[in-house]
C-alpha cells in the first residue's frame, strides 16, 4: 500500500470513527434497524478503532516525512 492510500485509508477511517463515536448517527441507526441492543457495545468497539485509525493516520503522515 502506497503512502498516499495510507493516508487516505487512516483519514477516512478516523473521521467516521470519531462521528460515530461521538455523534448519535450509529444508536439512531442501530434503533431504526431494531438493534438497539448493541448500543452498549458501541464503546468496546468505536474507542479502539478510533485509536486504530488515528495511528494509521500518523504512521502515513511520518513515512511520507521521512521520503527524500
Amino acid at each position: 500500500m502506497n503512502d498516499r492510500n495510507l493516508l487516505g485509508v487512516g483519514v477516512v477511517g478516523t473521521i467516521v470513527a470519531a462521528i460515530c463515536c461521538f455523534t448519535p448517527i450509529l444508536v439512531l441507526l442501530l434503533a431504526a434497524l431494531g438493534f438497539s441492543a448493541l448500543v452498549g457495545w458501541l464503546d468496546i468497539v468505536l474507542f479502539p478503532a478510533l485509536g486504530l485509525f488515528a495511528g494509521i493516520t500518523v504512521y502515513a503522515l511520518w513515512k511520507r516525512g521521512r521520503r527524500p
